[in-house]
């Protein structure tokens, strides 16, 4: 990694996540926010394939542009990519700037991860996916999770009164952010904890369980759940039963807030290709590199094939992905590829083609948080460079 064109003393907790200081700051979290460490390892990435097999390949545009994979991973703010094949790493490219062996702040893919933890936790018998929020965590009647269930949290089908607006500076989205710790405190506001301002988030009209309405508040709060349900703190318990198992050989990182919540729904930090390693998890129906059973397969199973179209098509994600579903957060795209997605603001991607065996890992420093036109572009040049390899 090179270092950044501008000093460090003009990073703040109020900038660390816009263009051009999140080129530095994604691979670099840990300086900003607190944290708590989920692996140590050193990956090193000498045995590196470079280009490998994406060399030669080209790709089209919806415009009917060509171009090359590395000319779409500079074009659209790349900052690292990986792809395995049959387990294998077989392509990785770099920007100057970033490193596939490096923590990156993936943002809701951390979602993805999530979703797996609690189709651990509820194999475990410490978990029940039917029972209502309150079992677990505490939450005053006016709720909007005082009657939601875990799984309207993993379908994100809580009917909740909260809109997600990155840039919000004044409302709840950024009373939310601020008790991540993700953003400073302004005069005339106060500390609170996650867990507190989650739960007094009202309800929104209409019940639970009918419509998609993407919220990253419902992660958070099923990564309380799932640290309640088990007694084992979120860092803890993800390490010790899926990323130790999986083989992950990188250091990562997860973001807490004042009490050492973990951030469930984006706050996770994981090298390039530990997260491919976890998508070949998934992809091989819950299965570690040494063939053990990490995921339950029926969990991993109705993940894929599951999720309310109804309910997604009544969602706001529906334009993105039409042929799509969301089942315990994860997007199943709907396509002839049967591809299924994490996905996560400022361009961070994990794409899996189970019928090509392959798993792909794209990280970006995209200057807007979202971006609809780039995240379909994106995952449609991922599905292309799939299908050649």
């Amino acid at each position: 990694m090179t270092a950044p064109p501008f000093s460090r003393r003009d990073i703040t907790l109020a900038n660390w996540r816009e263009w051009p200081f999140n080129r530095w700051t994604f691979h670099n979290v840990s300086e900003f926010v607190p944290t708590a460490q989920i692996a140590c390892g050193m990956e090193t990435g000498a045995d590196t394939p470079g280009l490998g097999a994406l060399d030669g390949m080209v790709l089209t545009a919806a415009d009917g542009t060509k171009t090359s994979p590395a000319g779409h991973f500079e074009a659209s703010h790349g900052d690292c990519f990986v792809a395995l094949r049959d387990g294998r790493i077989v392509a990785e490219w770099n920007a100057p700037h970033g490193s596939t062996v490096q923590p990156h702040l993936v943002f809701s893919i951390s979602k993805s991860v999530t979703g797996m933890m609690a189709g651990i936790a509820i194999a475990d018998g410490a978990l029940d996916e039917t029972a209502p929020v309150s079992r677990y965590v505490p939450v005053p009647s006016h709720s909007a999770y005082a009657e939601a269930t875990v799984r309207d949290l993993l379908d994100m089908t809580v009917s909740l009164g909260f809109e997600e607006n990155y840039l919000d500076l004044e409302g709840d989205f950024d009373r939310y952010r601020r008790a991540t710790q993700w953003n400073p405190e302004r005069p005339g506001t106060r500390h609170e904890l996650m867990e507190d301002v989650i739960a007094s988030l009202p309800k929104a009209a209409g019940p639970h369980g009918k419509v998609f309405a993407y919220a990253s508040p419902n992660t958070d709060m099923l990564g309380l759940v799932i640290e309640r349900a088990t007694g084992t703190r979120f860092h803890s318990f993800l390490a010790e039963r899926l990323w130790k198992p999986i083989g992950a050989r990188g250091p990562a990182y997860v973001t807490v807030d004042r009490v050492g919540s973990g951030r469930a729904a984006g706050g996770m930090c994981l090298t390039a290709r530990d997260l491919a390693r976890f998508g070949e998890c998934v992809l091989k129906g819950g299965r570690g590199a040494d063939g053990g059973q990490i995921v339950p397969a029926g969990w991993v199973d109705d993940m894929r094939r599951n999720g309310d179209r109804a309910a997604w098509m009544a969602g706001n994600f529906a334009a993105t992905f039409p042929a799509g579903r969301y089942r315990s957060c994860w997007y199943q795209l709907g396509d002839q590829r049967d591809a299924f997605v994490g996905d996560g603001i400022h361009g961070q991607r994990l794409y899996i083609d189970p019928i090509a065996n392959i798993v792909l890992v794209k990280y970006s420093s995209d200057p807007l948080p979202s971006d609809e036109p780039g995240t379909i572009a994106d995952f449609a040049m991922l599905a292309q460079i799939a299908q050649q390899l």
